[in-house]
């Protein structure tokens, strides 16, 4: 984010719609530049409001290892993205499951949520029939923010707006080929938008508020 001592009418003119900046704690923004962030829906953070993990909790934009894993239902489109990740010359941590024999969903997704809560891994998968089982379940790990997405649009926005580091897949609502699409859009959208990074900010001090 930008920051400032003084914030002028002709600073405020170049910024951005909708972006957030930082002043400094002793800072001052001019009369006629307060209009104009007020008329361009400019957000103006003092240093004590911006969180010390708020350049960080963007996901990570160029990902180069994946973690997936799925229960019973989506062993085979699971098979299909890895084959086709890897192929791509991306690293994939495959964490199962492997066979038909019926497994839990929240464990599968708690693997891969916590792979990348650790940073072990840029980004993860998780699948089940309809893929919001195992969002809830990796959601429940500090740090993740999973959603299911079964079009390029709603994968899109995950991204770009919601900060998602896990996108969570539905094997019975989507086809292997509109679910590469969504894996495809998905991979390919990074998060800049200074406005969203903020929202961000306030789903991380609800984490911290939650903990015991």
């Amino acid at each position: 984010m930008k920051r400032f001592e003084i914030i002028t009418e002709a600073d405020a003119r170049v910024l951005e719609p909708g972006e957030t900046v930082v002043l400094a704690d002793r800072g001052q923004i001019t009369p006629l530049a307060a209009d104009t962030l007020r008329q361009r829906r400019i957000t103006v953070l003092r240093n004590d409001q911006v969180d010390a993990t708020h350049d960080q909790l963007p996901p990570v934009a160029e990902i180069r290892r994946i973690a997936i894993a799925s229960d019973h239902t989506g062993v085979t489109l699971k098979a299909a993205l890895v084959a086709a990740l890897r192929t791509r010359g991306l690293a994939v941590d495959d964490l199962g499951t492997t066979g038909t024999e019926a497994v839990d969903y929240p464990d599968t997704a708690a693997a891969v949520a916590r792979s990348v809560a650790r940073r072990e891994a840029d980004a993860g998968i998780v699948i089940d029939g309809s893929g919001i089982g195992s969002a809830i379940a990796a959601n429940k790990v500090n740090g993740i923010r999973a959603a299911v997405c079964h079009d390029v649009t709603t994968a899109r926005y995950a991204r770009a707006h919601n900060g998602a580091n896990v996108l969570s897949l539905g094997s019975t609502l989507v086809s292997v080929d509109d679910a590469m699409a969504v894996v495809e859009t998905w991979l390919g959208t990074a998060m800049h938008e200074p406005r969203y990074i903020r929202r961000l900010a306030k789903l991380h001090r609800l984490e911290e508020q939650a903990k015991p």
